[in-house]
């Protein structure tokens, strides 16, 4: 039977979601569902001194109106508790008491017999504020910059390594130099699928809970802590994600307000989000940063300095990977990192696709590209000149790394070697074109993860896990690993997931989830097979009894003799035998941390993009892109170039585009809407190139894979901006790249 990893194989889920059999968290419906609709505050900064609820109350249909006057006492506001991707500090508390600490925050929750009905209710609530001067502009205040605070979530994110050498001796010794101040604005996540909670109460007082999220475990974990209850009384369940991007790996507003509503009234209650209400929790965060390289003339980058001041909340203290980059990527002997915050008044920001590093990168890249300018020098031959096999940060050599292939076969594919290098000097009539190019980073990953794997008396393979699919095509890739293990059709595999009554899987995030569940699928259903295999000895006159593992494969769903194929056994047959009762294994799968911790693991690609810039107008659209990705063992092309071009698009859309504006005089959003807030759309989007270079890891992890979610996009955007300036002459280090910037 071929395999079916590495084939690129439709999405199992695609019928489900392109007929509407899908459901998502706020399709699901139960008997006398009331409806909760939040509202939201209408300053940054001060206090609640009353809220008018009476005339929304007179209201027949309005069950309740929730505010911090009435809401029941609950555990949470005195207790620390946690959530899987929870920053250090305290976390946000809903209707906690009357205090305002960012524009938006959720004050009250109107809840109705109909939506309608509790929307019109809020239009009817008035409330009355004592407001305080409020600070939302990190700009004003880099000067209060301060580290990031200590705590056990801070383990998950590496600070910044410690200097080597003297960057100040050798950045002033150093015969080029480059010198760039980066300023990146506020991003928003957006995903089509509203956030949005179903809370089924059940008669015993037990909670269905139909959550939008990236982890149905984190959630229960969420509620279980937040609202003292037992685990086992708390059942989330998140089949289906309509897109996150990182927006669901914390618990949102709408979770909290849902599950209090339901325990106090004692029905079912759901509540949903509006598109304006998405901007008010969790953005990528506005950055400053500033990159120094120095290099010798003929290339050699012997000094590097990269310092980052991000913006965070005044509650939390939110923090990425931004500066450590450059000691991954290049080997330079004296390097110098900082990273550092400035509390506003805003919501905590929030992981948003390859956090960090769709900012860090960039800017690092920009300032690669300039030194190649400067020194005259190509800036393929540039990184190359600077190539590197361990990762200084660690000093450790990587598990693998096929970057120069990328570069190669990257290279080669757009045509680089006919780029002319000095700037403004290809051109089609008043088009002015550029080519540019970026070296793109992520880290490889594996958690830990648990999967059972159950042979039905049908012969039908059914794994679970609780892990999510957020549009990535973690169904389908699963599926394939399961039926290559125990040699199954695919069409006799199923693979469910997003339901924290299913063994535990860690949220769905950081590009790890191929290589952490897909282990544990893999360790579960070859657990299985070796369960499977003892039955079969036992069968009568069993053609396996003399037989040892290692002497049998699984293919055809049969177990076979890898001497005699034709001697086997049907795993139909076997389970058949077994009383009338499936055959099921649970297992574990941890990260082999005695090999791995000698290894630095990453992916790496190679981004090449063409621009054409109206010379009048200095509008900017980009018409060709290619990215070579070397990203080990790729287990299904189809999905894992969607991964790679969504990436591109996003990418591009934050190079030119995507600007969360803030008027600070009201610290709110001023363009809280798909209208206001750009994204790339398709006539936006040129045919977009992905190569795959072919990269066996047999260190990362047991199937030899490495996330593609975030790859796709840490390179982009500084490949855009290079090509903006080989077009223009003009060096724009502030993204969204806008005409006016060109003009």
């Amino acid at each position: 039977m071929t395999p079916y990893i590495g084939k690129s194989i439709n999405r199992v889920d695609g019928v489900a979601k392109v007929t509407g059999k899908a459901k998502y968290a706020a399709d699901y419906f139960a008997p006398d569902l009331l409806y909760g609709w939040v509202i939201s505050s209408g300053i940054a900064k001060g206090k609640i001194t009353r809220i008018h609820t009476g005339e929304a109350l007179q209201l027949p249909g309005v069950v309740q109106v929730f505010t911090h006057e009435n809401r029941p006492n609950l555990a949470c506001f005195d207790i620390q508790y946690k959530d899987q991707d929870a920053p250090p500090g305290s976390p946000f508390r809903p209707l906690r008491d009357a205090t305002i600490t960012f524009s938006g925050q959720p004050i009250a929750l109107v809840v109705a017999e109909t939506l309608e009905l509790a929307r019109y209710a809020s239009s009817l609530i008035r409330v009355d504020y004592e407001e305080e001067e409020h600070d939302t502009a990190l700009e004003d205040n880099l000067h209060r910059a301060r580290g990031p605070k200590s705590g056990v979530a801070s383990l998950l994110k590496s600070p910044p390594p410690k200097p080597r050498g003297d960057f100040e001796r050798a950045f002033q010794a150093a015969p080029f130099r480059t010198v760039g101040e980066h300023h990146h604005s506020v991003e928003h996540h957006n995903p089509i699928e509203l956030f949005a909670s179903t809370v089924v109460y059940e008669k015993n007082g037990k909670l269905t809970i139909y959550d939008k999220t990236q982890g149905a475990p984190n959630s229960q974990l969420y509620v279980a802590q937040v609202f003292r209850l037992p685990f086992k009384d708390v059942r989330v369940i998140s089949p289906y994600v309509g897109g996150a991007f990182g927006s669901g790996l914390r618990p949102q507003y709408q979770l909290f307000l849902a599950v209090l509503a339901a325990r106090e009234l004692k029905r079912s209650v759901r509540v949903s989000l509006t598109r304006q209400q998405m901007f008010t929790f969790g953005h990528r965060p506005a950055t400053v940063q500033q990159v120094a390289l120095g290099a010798t003339a003929d290339g050699t980058i012997d000094a590097i300095r990269h310092d980052a001041i991000g913006q965070t909340s005044r509650f939390e203290d939110y923090f990425e990977i931004v500066v450590n980059w450059a000691g991954m990527l290049y080997p330079a002997p004296n390097v110098k990192f900082t990273y550092q915050l400035v509390p506003l008044d805003t919501f905590t920001p929030l992981d948003m696709r390859a956090p960090g590093g769709a900012t860090g990168v960039p800017a690092l890249e920009i300032e690669v590209d300039e030194l190649a300018h400067k020194l005259g020098m190509d800036p393929v031959e540039l990184r190359r000149k600077n190539y590197t096999d361990r990762d200084m940060n660690q000093d450790l050599p990587y598990s693998s790394k096929e970057l120069h292939e990328c570069f190669r076969q990257g290279a080669g594919r757009f045509g680089w070697a006919n780029r002319n290098p000095e700037p403004r000097s290809m051109r089609n009539g008043h088009t002015l074109i550029g080519w540019g190019m970026a070296t793109g980073i992520w880290e490889a990953t594996q958690g830990p993860a648990r999967a059972e794997a159950v042979l039905t008396v049908n012969g039908k393979l059914r794994v679970t896990s609780a892990t999510a699919d957020i549009g990535t095509g973690t169904y389908t890739i699963m599926t394939q690993i399961a039926a290559d293990t125990l040699g199954m059709p695919i069409e006799d595999v199923i693979f469910r997931l997003g339901d924290s009554d299913m063994p535990l899987a860690p949220i769905e995030g950081g590009s790890w989830t191929a290589a952490t569940v897909g282990s544990a699928v893999k360790v579960a259903c070859e657990a299985l097979g070796k369960r499977l295999f003892k039955l079969a000895q036992k069968m009568e006159n069993s053609p396996l009894a003399r037989a040892n593992f290692e002497d049998v494969v699984f293919a055809d769903a049969h177990i076979r003799l890898k001497s005699n194929p034709d001697t086997a056994v049907s795993l139909r047959d076997i389970v058949g035998l077994n009383g009338g009762r499936a055959v099921s294994e649970t297992s574990t799968s941890l990260p082999d941390t005695l090999e791995q911790r000698n290894y630095a693991r990453a992916v790496h690609s190679a981004t090449f993009v063409e621009v054409e810039i109206d010379e009048d107008f200095g509008t900017v659209r980009v018409t060709r892109a290619v990215t070579a990705v070397a990203g080990g063992r790729i287990l299904n092309p189809k999905t894992a170039r969607s991964q790679i071009v969504g990436g591109m698009v996003w990418g591009i859309s934050k190079a030119l585009e995507e600007e969360s504006v803030l008027d600070h005089q009201f610290g709110r959003f001023m363009n809280p809407n798909l209208a206001e807030y750009h994204v790339a759309v398709n006539a936006d989007i040129p045919d977009l190139d992905v190569i795959f270079v072919e990269e066996n890891d047999t260190i990362v992890n047991p199937l030899g894979v490495k996330g593609l979610g975030e790859i796709g996009i840490v390179g982009m955007p500084a490949a855009v901006a290079n090509a903006v300036f080989h077009a223009t002459g003009r060096r724009v280090r502030d993204f969204p790249i806008t005409l006016d910037k060109l003009l």
